[in-house]
């Protein structure tokens, strides 16, 4: 279908779905987009999901679309969608997603190109060997029973306390590592299992750790604030949850798709199976997702730990001495309780932010002290090609997304097509050609996630930025990347 016939442009960067468009939808929808970025929106089925999500019980607002939406379970990729939890709202596990808590974490350096260069094969190698990468488990921590519990409550906090980490990567850290509400109970066996010797693993997909340079940037008292300038070289991880996540959410499906029946919830869509967030289901849903959003604070955690070590042993100095610092961690694929003002008040909402990141803007209670002044740090990532961005929140986001906004470029061809239409080609030597290093488990790995598989990142934080969910800082490009 060309939904440009559907779509109403409302300026240069919004386009809104009228709610009469199906029979049954609550709001509207808006999708955030430009013309530039049309073309991948014009006849993609995310558009109906943005429909979809709109039938939601209790849902205010709009049913939102970020700039690098895309098809995804249920919810579009890139989907945000508030419920008001005192007016029958619900939560649905596909607003969330399989990868629970899949995040950003950004390490700063007094490392220079010109410092990494000569050695970036050697440092690539390093982290490839010293990071466990692709499917299945890590052999670096194997946890017993009871630790896996401790993880799921403590989040980060229990690997700093192990001296994987420094206490200050819990202050920049969202939710300083550790969401409460976690619910073993309601995590299960199965899950903790997949959970024991996953710790600290980057996984497969598009999961990484990139070596960056800062090549440009736009807010330098933002910038400077974070600790960041021209030349410097960063370490930017994607990691969540593992198999304990996606088996946390597979099991609460289950039991979510049965129980929405008996709440008498009616939706286009098998897949977003939802319950009254204040039910038995729906606490007990909510319980186990923090649990695993802790477990992957605590992955990104090990990983950010072993990266530096990594970095200790090819430039022989202690990562102190680097001044790798943490700047931030940010979520995306999750479910929070937030207070919003929705038409003219203050409501409890439950917001879904399906590939999707928390955007607050400057003097917001809950960003970190430090950067109180400029806003909370957001992380997005591209591919591996070009480049990434750090950001910050903007007001204009707590105004009509709920505090939100992009999470990366979002995909413009599938893993399958992608692979099709590189078949035969070197991707790690055509990277190597631009100067990029690039170690992966297979051609596979490469090919899934090459530069052609996404949209131009610049074009979404673009629209990001003049649509005011964030404000561009920095520009990121890569050196050298690692993935499963």
């Amino acid at each position: 279908m060309d939904y440009t016939k559907v779509l109403r442009r409302v300026d240069e960067v919004r386009l809104e779905l009228p709610q009469d468009y199906k029979d049954g939808m609550r709001v509207p929808g808006m999708i955030y987009a430009d013309e530039r970025l049309m073309k991948y929106i014009a006849e993609d089925p995310s558009v109906e999901q943005v429909a979809n999500v709109a039938f939601l019980p209790g849902i205010v607002g709009h049913s939102l679309a970020m700039p690098d939406v895309h098809w995804g379970y249920g919810f579009p990729i890139g989907g945000v969608a508030a419920t008001d939890i005192d007016e029958g709202g619900v939560v649905s596990p596909g607003g969330v997603g399989f990868d629970i808590n899949c995040g950003m974490r950004l390490l700063r350096s007094d490392l220079t190109e010109a410092d990494v260069r000569p050695l970036l094969k050697d440092l690539i190698s390093t982290l490839f060997r010293d990071i466990h990468t692709g499917t299945g488990a890590g052999n670096r921590l194997k946890l017993e029973v009871r630790e896996v519990n401790q993880v799921l409550s403590q989040g980060a906090e229990w690997a700093v306390e192990r001296g994987l980490g420094d206490p200050d990567d819990l202050e920049v850290t969202e939710e300083g590592g550790r969401i409460a509400g976690a619910e073993l109970d309601a995590v299960g066996e199965r899950p903790g299992a997949r959970g024991r010797s996953q710790l600290g693993t980057l996984g497969s997909g598009n999961h990484f750790l990139e070596v960056q340079v800062v090549d440009q940037v736009f807010d330098s008292n933002a910038a400077s604030v974070m600790g960041v300038e021209t030349g410097q070289v960063v370490v930017m991880i994607h990691t969540g949850s593992r198999g304990l996540g996606h088996q946390v959410c597979t099991d609460s499906l289950k039991v979510i798709e049965s129980a929405s029946k008996t709440y008498g919830i009616d939706l286009p869509d098998r897949q977003l199976a939802s319950v009254p967030v204040e039910s038995p289901e729906g606490r007990r849903y909510l319980g186990a997702m923090r649990a695993a959003a802790n477990f992957a604070w605590a992955n990104r955690q090990c990983i950010a730990h072993w990266a530096r070590l990594s970095f200790e042993s090819v430039f022989s100095r202690s990562w102190s001495d680097m001044d790798m610092r943490q700047v931030y961690d940010v979520s995306h694929n999750m479910a929070k309780i937030e207070e919003h003002v929705v038409d003219g008040r203050k409501r409890r909402l439950c917001v879904h932010r399906k590939g999707a990141t928390r955007s607050f803007p400057a003097g917001h209670p809950d960003v970190p002290e430090r950067y109180r002044e400029i806003g909370q740090p957001v992380l997005i990532p591209g591919d591996m090609g070009r480049y990434s961005f750090l950001a910050v929140g903007a007001q204009g986001a707590m105004e009509e997304s709920f505090g939100s906004t992009c999470h990366g470029a979002g995909r413009a061809e599938s893993r399958t097509r992608a692979k099709k239409m590189l078949e035969g080609r070197d991707i790690r030597a055509e990277l190597e050609a631009d100067g990029i290093i690039a170690m992966a488990q297979g051609w596979a790995s490469l090919a899934e996630e090459a530069p052609m598989a996404y949209k131009d990142v610049e074009d979404v934080v673009r629209v990001a930025d003049e649509a005011g969910l964030s404000r561009r800082v920095a520009r990121l490009k890569p050196l050298g990347v690692i993935k499963g």
